[in-house]
């Protein structure tokens, strides 16, 4: 091939923007250097026009070992450049073929096993989850083809509720009709089984009038997200406590991530036992923690292959077009279900810095009333009910969001429109593996941050109880006459009004109340072990009666005593419909500590707002605190046992 030939042949490969990186085409000038295992090289042509290759490092011209391929050796470039050059071309129809297959054998395989045996609880599993891909592959073409359609139609929806048509006629009747079926259904289904639900109704209404009377602009409410808010609660909490296809669903769901994250024990009996279990002497450590990595894997795997997004997508579309929210809130609002206070306003990152005060205030609100994925394992392992954790998930998304534009209402014109978040950012890995080493490694300043907070926490929580327990000593505050004078103790009678009117029954109202201190003053790390205390005990007393039907119960002030076995459960325990409220009331990031958390994660992504940020976030953590209070209100409200 001659000099001009092969100058054609780089001026075709120029603009068509393919190349070989195994083959650069020659020509009478030096090309550009070459990286071959970190070690610069060069590739140049001969005066004959033969392809040269250049010893590696930093050589001069004069220094180079020149020789000329063979016929083998430019045949095997040739033909790889060929092969390499089809592949770009027809890429695209040799993965969909690909895919194609793979279906194929997927759906041959899924067909013979509901044949085979449709009846056992497997069959069900692979059910669900064939319809859950499904449902995610239908989604993401959905918004693939039709995203900008799907987006510009919920904007279109927003327009729609700004009319008058909408303001002065349509929205009263809507709102007639609502408040009437569901008075009439509390009526029905609550107040005839069960009047001691009706006491959460109290506790739903104190919150929203408390919240409206100290907004920062009641006038200005908007009353849309805040009611379509409370009723898609409603709606979901309906399904899940209130019937019995509902409960079965969501108790299966949690049976089954609870059957997911035991797979974290290979994991450990690896690195922490020899074989005989001993990393069981040190539960939390070498059990509970690993969970996290396990999960933190799994999260950033699912993540690469676009499922989260998926799924994110789905459920902001659903309360932008319900409750009228601007979209990166609902966006965000939506991935604070999945992913932490800090991984959430990721997806939103671009828009962070042009947002309103009032979607400042509802990104925060929405971090502090939910928790992530990764801790919502550790909880399950406590001993928590899984259903009524990944239900407390959901619920506070919407609520996160109501409670949000209540204490805050908007009063700006937002700058994000339905359009600037229709394609959410991707991961920079190359491939599954990256992901799931990045997953793992990002897990490590998770755990670390839980076990000093923990540690820390701890430490001053017994300091603090000693302080304080001493100084009751002084005053005559000890046992057996009287409860020693404890943090817990002052939470307990602080909270003791708040636990009552989300509906804990009144005897469990101290233990309830002493969990939401603990939660909002420490974290809700310490409150969800304490509550696991709680139910433990619980589950003791009831197995005891079963085997020891005369035994009897000697309640303390706090500790109770089962004197037949010897057995002291400390602070006694609560029945499940207290257990339940609790579980809600608990689900939330909001803290004190997570305020510095949520500031500087939030003043990293938009340090022009650090004002703005610092101003509104004390009032977003009262928010998050509220709408898992509220929550809990609807929890208490519907619950029946089965």
């Amino acid at each position: 091939m001659s000099t001009v030939e092969l100058k054609k042949v780089k001026l075709i490969e120029e603009k068509e923007g393919k190349y070989n990186p195994a083959f650069i085409a020659g020509s009478t000038d030096e090309l550009n250097p070459k990286h071959t295992n970190g070690v610069n090289s060069s590739v140049t042509n001969s005066k004959d026009g033969t392809i040269e290759e250049g010893r590696p490092g930093n050589q001069t011209d004069d220094d180079e070992d020149e020789r000329k391929l063979g016929r083998y050796e430019q045949w095997v470039l040739n033909t790889q450049n060929y092969v390499y050059t089809g592949y770009e071309n027809s890429s695209t129809g040799v993965w969909r073929g690909i895919g194609l297959v793979f279906l194929a054998l997927y759906l041959g395989a899924f067909i013979w096993s509901m044949v085979y045996s449709f009846d056992d609880e497997g069959a069900h599993r692979l059910l669900g989850m064939t319809v859950f891909i499904a449902f995610c592959v239908a989604v993401h073409f959905l918004f693939d083809f039709y995203g900008d359609n799907i987006w510009h139609s919920l904007s279109k929806v927003n327009d729609f509720f700004e009319t008058r048509l909408w303001k002065n006629v349509l929205k009263w009747i809507f709102y007639g009709i609502f408040i009437a079926a569901l008075v009439l259904y509390v009526i029905i289904d609550v107040a005839l089984k069960d009047p001691n639900n009706l006491v959460s109704i109290t506790g739903i209404v104190f919150q929203i009038l408390l919240l409206y009377i100290t907004s920062y602009n009641p006038a200005r409410v908007r009353w849309r997200p805040v009611i379509w808010g409370l009723l898609l609660q409603l709606i979901f909490a309906l399904i899940i406590l209130r019937t019995k296809v509902g409960f079965d669903v969501f108790d299966w769901i949690g049976d089954r991530v609870t059957e997911f994250l035991e797979h974290t024990d290979a994991g450990s009996q690896f690195i922490f036992s020899s074989g005989n279990n001993e990393y069981l002497q040190h539960i939390f450590a070498f059990k509970v923690l690993p969970i996290i990595v396990f999960f933190s894997t799994v999260t950033s795997i699912l993540y690469y292959l676009g499922v989260l997004q998926v799924v994110i997508k789905g459920v902001a579309a659903i309360m932008q077009f319900f409750m009228g929210t601007t979209a990166a809130e609902s966006l965000n609002a939506a991935g604070n279900i999945f992913i932490g206070q800090t991984e959430a306003p990721l997806l939103i990152r671009p828009f962070i810095s042009e947002m309103t005060n009032s979607e400042l205030h509802a990104v925060m609100t929405g971090g502090f009333a939910t928790i992530a994925g990764s801790v919502l394992a550790i909880y399950i392992n406590f001993g928590v009910p899984a259903n009524h954790l990944i239900s407390a998930s959901v619920m506070s998304a919407p609520a996160a969001l109501a409670i949000s534009k209540l204490f805050y209402p908007e009063t700006q014109k937002s700058k994000t429109t339905s359009e600037d978040i229709k394609n959410l950012e991707k991961t920079n890995d190359v491939n599954i593996i990256q992901a799931a080493s990045r997953g793992a490694s990002e897990s490590i300043s998770l755990i670390a941050n839980i076990v000093v907070n923990l540690i820390a926490f701890l430490a001053l929580l017994h300091f603090f109880d000693a302080t304080l327990t001493w100084f009751g000593h002084r005053a005559g505050l000890r046992k057996p006459d009287y409860p020693e004078l404890t943090f817990e103790l002052i939470c307990s009678y602080l909270f003791w009004p708040l636990a009552l009117l989300m509906g804990a029954t009144w005897y469990d109202c101290r233990n309830v109340g002493r969990l939401i201190g603990v939660k909002t003053f420490l974290n809700e790390f310490v409150a969800y072990a304490k509550l696991s205390e709680l139910i433990k005990n619980r589950e003791y007393y009831e197995n005891a009666t079963k085997f020891f039907p005369n035994v009897t119960l000697v309640k303390g002030f706090d500790d109770w005593v089962v004197p037949q076995l010897n057995k002291t459960l400390t602070f006694g325990f609560m029945d499940e419909r207290s257990e339940v409220i609790s579980t809600y009331a608990l689900c939330g990031f909001a803290n004190l500590g997570s305020i510095g958390i949520m500031l500087g994660a939030l003043g990293v992504m938009a340090p022009n707002r650090k004002s703005d940020l610092a101003r509104t976030v004390v009032r977003a953590m009262i928010a998050g605190n509220v709408a898992c209070f509220l929550t809990a209100c609807i929890a208490g409200l519907l619950y029946e046992k089965f």
